[in-house]
C-alpha cells in the first residue's frame, strides 16, 4: 500500500506544476483502469498481478492528480471578478486568524459572511489591512486604530484586489500561497463612518481557538513587556512566528536551527509523549478507571488530544499537521493492539497531509519535514543489536544533517555549516526545558513559569549568536540542477545504508559486512556543488529586469562581472526587495558579489532595498546621486558619484553614464527624480537604456547633449510610464524594439499611461509589464536580444491572467 499512497501522493504533486488544469471528465477513465487492474490480479498469474499492480500505482497516480485538479477548481472558483477590483464594498464578517501587528496598522483574515453592496461577488476569505489613521489634537498627531480582535464580528467598508505577487527566478509565490491559504482576495479596509463591531465574539469552535491564541499573546507580551525573546516564546507557544525580531531569525537561519522556532514535530511529539507517560501512570493506579478502560488505552487518547490541541494552538502547520496524524496512526495501531512499521505511519500521514491539503507538496516545510523522517527511519527502523542512547542519537543527528543538505541548496542555496552543534545545545534545552514551561505558562497561575524560560532561553541564544558570528557559519550557493539533486538524495541514501558487523534489515539476516562501498555516495553528492550555472560568454549581456512591483531593480551580467542597477521598494521595516527579490536571485544564479551597484536617486522605490543588498552581499563600489549622509552612503565602504561622461568595459561590454551632468548637482531646485543616473550597456549583439525616473526636462536635456547616444534595441521606460516623461522627442531618439514597464499590479498612480504606451507603439516597439509578465530575461548573443518572462517561463494554473 505504501508504494500506491506516494503514487498519489506524487500525481498531486504532478498536479501543481502544470499550466492549466485539465478536463476533470478524463477522470472517469479510472473507472476501467480500476476494472482491469481489478480483473488481471483475479487471475492469478504471475505476469498479470505485475501488470495489475503497474496498472493499479498509475490508477493512484491519476487518481492523485485528479483529486488535487477538483480541488483547485473548486478553491478557484471562488474568485474576486475583475470588474470588482479597486470598488468600495461594503461586507459583514468575521476575523477569521490571530491579527498581525505591524508599524503601518494591522494584517487579518477575514471570513465574509454577507456582501451589503449591491451586485458585488466577493470571496468567502480574504486578507485585509486596516492601516492607522492619523488625527490631529491640538499639536499632537496620534495614529487611532480600532482595536481588532479574532473571532469579531465586524461590518467594513473595503477596497480588494485579487491576489497578485511578483514573479522572479528563485523567488517566493505569493499567488500559491494565497491559493494554499484559500486568500481568493487582499485589500484595506477604507475609513468610513459606519465601519461598526457588530458582535464580541462570534461563536464557532475556530474562532475560539484563534481567540484563545491572541489572548495568550497579550498575555506574554504584558508579562514580559521588555524582555528581548518574548517573540520567541509567543512563537513557541502559539506558533506565530511573525513576533520573532528579523534578526532573531537571521541567528536561527545561520545556525541551522530554526526549526525549532516553530512549532516543530519535535515539540508536539513532545508534549504528547508527556502527558501520555502521565495519564498513563495516574490512570493504572486506579483499579476502578484501569477496568473500564486498560491504561494504556486512555493515555493513547490523552496523549493524541494533547497533540492535536498543542497543533491547534500554534496553528496547524505541515510539520505539526504531519506528527499529529503519524501519532494518529500509531495511536490506532495501540488501540487495535496490532505492530505498524514505521514506514506504514510515515505513509499514511503522507496521505492525510496531501488529500487534506494538496497544496502542501509545494511548502518547504513539506519535504524538510517529511524527508528528514525518513531518513530518521533509514537509520533506526529495522535495524539489529545494541546501541548506547548517545550513538544512537548521533547517529540520528548525522543523518538530519546530511540528508537535508540538497533539500536546503534547492530551496533556499544555502546551508548552516555548524547545524549540528547549534542543534546539539538548542534542542534538548528548547524543547525540552524552554517549551514546557513555555506551555505551562499559557495555564491561569502558571504565568510565573515565562521567567524561568526566558532566562535558559537567554543563555542558549547567547550561544547561538556565537556561533553566528562565525565567519563561515554558512555555506552559500547557486541553485543546484533537479538531477543533481535527486543524485545527492540517492547518493545520501546509500551513504546511510548499514555498514557495520551485527547491522541487519528487519526480517532477514543480519549483514556481516553491511553493504559495500557506501563512500561512493559522497560521489553522488559533487554535482550539487560542482554543476555550476550557464554565465555569459565573451561579449554578451544578460540582464533580468526583476519583479518589484512598483519600483526598479535590474541585474546586468557580463562574462566575469555582475552589476546591479537600482533595489526597488522597501515595504516595512524588515521586507524590502533587497531580501525578498535581489538577494534569492543572486544566490540562486550562483553570483557571489557584486562589482557595483547602481542607487539612481534617493527615492524608496529605487533605493528602498539596497542596505539590505549591501549586508548580504559583497559590493565592490556603490555609484549613487544620494547626499553623502544618506544612510546608504554611510553603508557602502567604496562609494563614488554618478556623472555624465564615466565609463567602462567589462569582458567587451561597454557601460557608458549619460546623466546626471555637473550641473545637475549644483541647481537646489532640482528634485530627486531629476539626479536619476542614466545608464546605457552596448555590445556588439545590441544595447539597452536603463534611465531610471527621469522626467521631460531630463529628457529634453539628453536630447540636447547627445542625442545619438540615446538610439537603443531596449529601453525600461523611464519613471515606470509616467505621463511626466517619455515625450515624443526622447521615444523617436531612443527608438527602441522592445520597452519594459516596471510597474505594480493596480498601482495608484495608473502607470504606465495609456497615451504613453500608445507613444511606444506608434513606433512599432514591443511592449512588457512587469505586473503582467513578471521578471524579463534579455539575452543578448548571438546577434539578437533573446526574451523571456518569467510568468510565461514558470506559469503554474493559480497565477492571475
Amino acid at each position: 500500500m505504501r508504494a500506491y499512497i506516494l503514487a498519489f501522493a506524487f500525481g498531486v504533486g504532478l498536479l501543481q506544476q502544470q499550466a492549466e488544469l485539465p478536463d476533470l471528465l478524463w477522470a472517469w477513465l479510472l473507472v476501467p483502469g480500476s476494472v482491469g487492474a481489478f480483473l488481471l490480479w483475479r487471475c492469478r498469474v504471475a505476469i498479470f498481478s505485475i501488470t495489475a499492480k503497474i496498472l493499479l500505482a498509475l490508477i493512484f497516480l491519476g487518481a492523485g492528480l485528479f483529486w488535487a485538479a477538483a480541488f483547485a477548481q473548486w478553491r478557484l472558483a471562488d474568485a474576486l471578478p475583475h470588474e470588482w477590483e479597486g470598488r468600495d464594498i461594503q461586507l459583514a464578517g468575521v476575523v477569521a486568524e490571530l491579527p498581525q501587528a505591524n508599524e503601518n496598522g494591522l494584517r487579518f483574515a477575514f471570513d465574509v459572511e454577507q456582501v451589503l453592496t449591491e451586485g458585488a461577488i466577493v470571496p468567502r476569505r480574504i486578507s485585509l489591512a486596516w492601516y492607522n489613521e492619523r488625527r490631529k489634537y491640538a499639536e499632537n498627531s496620534v495614529s487611532v486604530l480600532p482595536r481588532i480582535n479574532a473571532g469579531e464580528r465586524w461590518r467594513i467598508t473595503v477596497r480588494l484586489k485579487r491576489p497578485r505577487g511578483s514573479v522572479n527566478p528563485h523567488g517566493f509565490d505569493f499567488e500559491e500561497w494565497a491559493l494554499e491559504r484559500n486568500i481568493r482576495a487582499t485589500g484595506y479596509v477604507r475609513k468610513a463612518d459606519d465601519n461598526l463591531r457588530l458582535d464580541a465574539m462570534v461563536n464557532q469552535p475556530s474562532y475560539r481557538v484563534e481567540r484563545l491564541r491572541q489572548e495568550i499573546r497579550e498575555h506574554f507580551i504584558q508579562a514580559l513587556p521588555d524582555h528581548a525573546y518574548t517573540g520567541v516564546l509567543i512563537a513557541l507557544a502559539v506558533g506565530d512566528q511573525r513576533a520573532i525580531l528579523g534578526g532573531q531569525w537571521q541567528i536561527f537561519t545561520r545556525t541551522g536551527v530554526n526549526h525549532l522556532m516553530s512549532i516543530s514535530g519535535l515539540h508536539v511529539t513532545m508534549v504528547s509523549g508527556l502527558i501520555f507517560a502521565l495519564v498513563y501512570g495516574l490512570w493504572r493506579r486506579s483499579h476502578r478507571l484501569a477496568l473500564w478502560l486498560p491504561a494504556r488505552k486512555a493515555a493513547v487518547i490523552a496523549g493524541l488530544a494533547a497533540a492535536f490541541g498543542y497543533a491547534l494552538l500554534a496553528g496547524f502547520a505541515v510539520p505539526a499537521q504531519r506528527t499529529v496524524y503519524m501519532l494518529a496512526a500509531i495511536a490506532l495501531a495501540l488501540w487495535l493492539g496490532r505492530f505498524a512499521s514505521a514506514t506504514a505511519v510515515l505513509a499514511w500521514a503522507l496521505l492525510i497531509v496531501v488529500v487534506l491539503d494538496p497544496w502542501a507538496v509545494l511548502s518547504p516545510g513539506f519535504w524538510l519535514s517529511f524527508g528528514a523522517m525518513a531518513f530518521i527511519m533509514l537509520v533506526t527502523a529495522g535495524r539489529i543489536g545494541k546501541m548506547h542512547w548517545l550513538s544512537g542519537w548521533a547517529r540520528v543527528q548525522w543523518a538530519i544533517t546530511l540528508s537535508l543538505i540538497p533539500l536546503l541548496l534547492a530551496m533556499f542555496q544555502q546551508v548552516s555549516l555548524v547545524s549540528p552543534f547549534a542543534n546539539a545545545i538548542a534542542v534538548p534545552l528548547v524543547s525540552l526545558v524552554v517549551v514546557p514551561l513555555t506551555l505551562l505558562a499559557t495555564l491561569p497561575l502558571l504565568d510565573f513559569m515565562l521567567l524561568p524560560a526566558h532566562v535558559v532561553l537567554s543563555g542558549c541564544m547567547e550561544m547561538l549568536r556565537w556561533m553566528s558570528d562565525v565567519p563561515q557559519a554558512v555555506w552559500s550557493q547557486h541553485a543546484p540542477p533537479a538531477w543533481a539533486v535527486a543524485a545527492g538524495m540517492a547518493g545520501i541514501v546509500w551513504m546511510l545504508l548499514p555498514g557495520g558487523l551485527g547491522l541487519g534489515l528487519r526480517g532477514g539476516p543480519g549483514l556481516a559486512t553491511g553493504f559495500p562501498a557506501r563512500w561512493l555516495g559522497a560521489v553522488a553528492l559533487l554535482p550539487i556543488f560542482l554543476v555550476l550555472p550557464p554565465k555569459p560568454a565573451p561579449g554578451e549581456l544578460w540582464l533580468t529586469v526583476l519583479d518589484v512591483g512598483q519600483g526598479l531593480a535590474v541585474v546586468a551580467r557580463t562574462e566575469n562581472h555582475a552589476l546591479l542597477f537600482d533595489t526597488g521598494p522597501a515595504f516595512s521595516t524588515e521586507a524590502d526587495s533587497g531580501n525578498r527579490a535581489i538577494v534569492p536571485f543572486l544566490r540562486g544564479e550562483g553570483i557571489r558579489h557584486l562589482d557595483a551597484m547602481i542607487v539612481t536617486h534617493a527615492d524608496s522605490d529605487h533605493s528602498g532595498g539596497a542596505l539590505s543588498v549591501l549586508e548580504a552581499v559583497p559590493v565592490e563600489w556603490l555609484v549613487s546621486s544620494l547626499h553623502a549622509d544618506h544612510p546608504i552612503q554611510l553603508a557602502a565602504s567604496n562609494k563614488r558619484q554618478c556623472r555624465a561622461g564615466q565609463s567602462w568595459q567589462w569582458d567587451g561590454v561597454r557601460f557608458d553614464m549619460l546623466h546626471p551632468t555637473e550641473q545637475s548637482y549644483s541647481n537646489p531646485k532640482r528634485g530627486t527624480n531629476a539626479l536619476s543616473c542614466v545608464l546605457k550597456i552596448t555590445t556588439i549583439h545590441g544595447s539597452v537604456l536603463l534611465p531610471a525616473d527621469i522626467e521631460k526636462s531630463s529628457e529634453y536635456q539628453l536630447i540636447e547633449n547627445d542625442g545619438n547616444a540615446l538610439s537603443s534595441t531596449v529601453l525600461v521606460a523611464p519613471h515606470h510610464g509616467s505621463k511626466t516623461s517619455s515625450t515624443g522627442e526622447f521615444v523617436r531618439q531612443v527608438n527602441p524594439r522592445l520597452v519594459i514597464f516596471t510597474v505594480g499590479y493596480r498601482n495608484r498612480f495608473g502607470h504606465p499611461r495609456e497615451e504613453v504606451m500608445e507613444r511606444y507603439r506608434a513606433l512599432g516597439s514591443t511592449l512588457l509589464r512587469s505586473d503582467n509578465d513578471g521578471a524579463v530575461l534579455l539575452r543578448f548573443a548571438d546577434s539578437k536580444v533573446a526574451v523571456e518572462t518569467l510568468r510565461a517561463l514558470r506559469r503554474r494554473y493559480w497565477q492571475d491572467t
